[in-house]
């Protein structure tokens, strides 16, 4: 069952001779509860296409359709609301709101959906985050493979069905790295979620369970 379809998606920008595409046709889709990595070089497209399927930008044509419904056919208070609900976002500069401690930043998405969070499933989390000490302490006082822990804690909080991932262990150690990408997939098997994630580098893209590489805009077969 596909929770996530994307079909002939275009992103152009500039026109005329001076056009880039950034995405040039792509269309794939991806199963329920699989683990998929993006690949491809700098400029290849990857990252337009992660921000595509989680609606953070619009396409030139084509359409993403998560969970049956389409992402271009919302109004943009129906699309946040949505994505809000549905999807979670890993990013390679965390964006942690620097003014908020830990457990502020977690709780962040529920709180903006007018609701409280599941304190049971928040334990869960923080425990298998190993955050449990650190929910007082402000971002600039955490390492980068912490602030990446407190991101994916507060991309779980809302138990999204997909989670979409773009380079989250850029800016990490290799040893930070494989422990961060080892929570990932644990916390997306045990909370039966969807992970797509983006990367540059093979060996990381080896832990998914299908590799989609991307050049010049287009899937490469």
């Amino acid at each position: 069952m596909s929770i996530l379809e994307v079909t002939g998606l275009k992103k152009y920008y500039g026109a005329g001779a001076g056009v880039t595409r950034a995405l040039d046709g792509v269309t794939l889709s991806i199963e329920q509860g699989e683990f998929a990595a993006i690949v491809g070089t700098s400029g290849s497209g990857k990252s337009t296409l992660l921000h595509m399927m989680g609606g953070l930008d619009v396409p030139t044509s084509g359409s993403v359709v998560v969970r049956g419904k389409e992402l271009g056919k919302m109004k943009e208070e129906q699309l946040t609301i949505f994505r809000r609900r549905n999807i979670g976002f890993v990013f390679q500069n965390y964006n942690l709101v620097p003014v908020l401690n830990v457990y502020e930043n977690i709780v962040l998405p529920v709180e903006l959906d007018g609701d409280q969070p599941d304190r049971t499933y928040m334990e869960e989390i923080v425990q298998m985050l190993a955050l449990e000490d650190k929910l007082q302490n402000m971002p600039n006082n955490l390492s980068g493979g912490q602030q990446q822990r407190v991101a994916i804690a507060r991309a779980l909080i809302s138990k999204p069905a997909i989670i979409l991932a773009d380079e989250p262990t850029g800016n990490l150690d290799s040893r930070t790295s494989s422990d961060v990408l080892g929570l990932l997939k644990t916390t997306s098997r045990k909370f039966h979620q969807t992970l797509v994630m983006i990367t540059h580098n093979n060996e990381i893209a080896q832990l998914a369970d299908r590799i989609i590489r991307i050049e010049d805009g287009k899937i490469a077969e």
